[in-house]
């Protein structure tokens, strides 16, 4: 069991939190919850002893060891992969490079001999022996190939790195696990793989993640920071928030009863208090008034944009026609020979574990790169908007927010582009403030305020919910859900992809194209499907 004790952090002035209380015990798995700035992150780090409270304690039974997700992925850069994984049991590790050194010895004493048989008592007692077969079982989870183990960090990419650590933090089965967005970065199927791990995990587990899919699979609590305060709700994040949601219309609807008692009251008091007959009553009624105490609802810290795609003209019957495009990049296909059509009701989620191919086909089709072989056509009727995964070069100039979306506006009057920088929740000074030094967030949701400016009636989005809140990824997955034009995203959000996407395109190993008329879910349960990603797969390994 972790608790925090009175724990109040003070940043500045301001209180982050304030006298939190609550404990976290065995077997739930916990849903650290709460608006962008609320504390979540800062609240793991104040668990996991790399931040100091400013007043209160944080309290672990004793024995019990606690595990987390490192951020820093270049700190592991100089240890290969299965020592990375291996280093989550701390204690473990140190034995393993004792025995090393011991053993290594050319005058090996017979000191050396009693410290090496009491290590590799502890070594036994820890599961030692199944350590690389643990970590290696683990990674593969993860979708980290047997050939990268005995790599150093340094050679692997960003998300494998991610991947890496992730089996590092799962590693030896900690008594108390603190994730922090464990799903970023991670393609789907690692997120599944996660997902079922969490679910038969049986100690303690706190995760923050914007992902409200995960969030619904895997939790069995949700602990809601709000107002600084941390509040617990048996359930998952669905569950969470139907009961917050009631308890504000309950609290509405008894302030709504005491209001109009109160206002009954008053008015019997003003007409009664002067005359001598109605006296006792109107005092009596006068005490009853005083005990009335209106529930305080508090205004939340969560903010929900606004985001409603209107296109401009009506889309027609032919909206795109790809045939056989193909596209290598650094030696590696990643499109095939790809070849499609769209209609004007179609919704189609890109899905698949090869993220560049995916980029690469938006690009082609947006018209920033050119195809190796083959052609696409959009219909007449057809504008486009896109919204770039790396979007870094669009704010890397000096216009404030008014300013940059105004370039992308037939109407240049500044109320009309401040309305639609209001929905996205930029708000008076907001409207000056230089693009260039806007976070991710931000820049997330002025990039979504230039789509919904332009009008246009097919949107390409390339994983538009990184670095958004969830109230942000909620008002996004409503407006796409709602957009009456043509959609093709990727998305990690299995929320988004299931409850958006008519149609599913998997660009496969080798880059080969499935392509179904399917939702999310069913398309993942086909087991046609499975047999052709495995084909694929194998005919790729074939041909290298």
């Amino acid at each position: 069991m972790i608790s925090a004790n009175n724990v109040t952090l003070r940043v500045g002035k301001k209180a982050l939190f304030e006298d939190v209380n609550i404990k976290f015990t065995e077997g739930n798995c916990y849903g650290l919850i709460g608006a962008n700035g609320a504390g979540k992150s800062t609240f793991l780090k104040i668990l996991s002893g790399q931040l100091e409270p400013t007043k209160g304690e944080v309290a672990i039974t004793p024995g019990e060891r606690l595990s987390f997700l490192q951020q820093d992925h270049f700190k592991y850069d100089e240890y290969p992969v299965l020592d990375t994984v291996i280093m989550g049991n701390a204690r473990l590790y140190e034995i393993m490079k004792e025995k090393e050194v011991i053993y290594a010895k050319e005058d090996f004493t017979e000191e050396d001999g009693i410290k090496a048989s009491e290590l590799e008592a502890e070594f036994a007692t820890m599961n030692g022996w199944e350590a690389e077969s643990d970590a290696a079982s683990l990674l593969n989870g993860l979708g980290i190939d047997t050939e990268l183990h005995y790599k150093y960090m340094k050679d692997l990419t960003g998300p494998e790195k991610v991947k890496v650590l992730l089996a590092q933090a799962l590693f030896g089965n900690p008594d108390i696990l603190l994730l922090d967005e464990p799903t970023n970065h991670l393609d789907l199927d690692a997120i599944a793989w996660l997902e079922e791990f969490l679910i038969n995990f049986d100690n303690t587990v706190i995760v923050v993640s914007h992902d409200r899919y995960f969030l619904n699979k895997v939790c069995t609590q949700i602990a809601d920071i709000d107002y600084g305060k941390i509040q617990l709700y048996a359930g998952n994040y669905d569950f969470w928030y139907e009961s917050s949601q009631l308890l504000i219309r309950q609290m509405k609807e008894a302030n709504k009863k005491k209001e109009e008692k109160i206002k009954e009251l008053q008015e019997f008091i003003s007409r009664f208090s002067a005359n001598a007959s109605k006296s006792k009553q109107a005092t009596s009624r006068k005490r009853a008034l005083e005990k009335i105490q209106l529930d305080e609802i508090k205004p939340s810290s969560r903010k929900y944009p606004y985001i409603d795609f209107r296109p401009n003209r009506e889309i027609g019957n032919e909206v795109l026609t790809v045939e056989g495009l193909s596209k290598t990049i650094d030696g590696e296909k990643v499109l095939d020979n790809i070849s499609f059509t769209l209609g004007h009701d179609d919704k189609v989620a890109f899905v698949g574990s090869n993220e560049l191919a995916k980029s690469v086909l938006f690009k082609i089709l947006i018209g920033e790169m050119e195809p190796d072989e083959g052609t696409y056509k959009w219909g007449v009727t057809t504008s486009q908007a896109y919204f770039p995964k790396d979007f870094g070069g669009e704010f890397d100039n000096d216009y404030n927010i008014t300013e940059w979306l105004t370039q992308y506006s037939e109407e240049k009057d500044v109320t009309y582009v401040r309305g639609f920088l209001g929905r996205m929740l930029f708000s008076g000074e907001d409207g000056v403030k230089k693009v260039k030094v806007l976070s991710g967030g931000e820049k997330v949701r002025c990039l979504l305020s230039k789509m919904m400016i332009s009008g246009a009636n097919v949107l390409l989005l390339d994983e538009p919910t990184n670095h958004l809140d969830m109230e942000a990824i909620t008002a996004l997955n409503n407006g796409m859900i709602k957009f009456p034009g043509v959609l093709l995203f990727t998305s990690r959000d299995h929320q988004i992809v299931q409850t958006t996407a008519n149609r599913i395109m998997e660009i496969v190993p080798g880059g080969h194209l499935i392509d179904k008329i399917t939702t999310y879910d069913e398309y993942l349960e086909s087991d046609e499907m499975a047999r052709k990603r495995q084909t694929y797969s194998v005919q790729t390994e074939e041909n290298d």
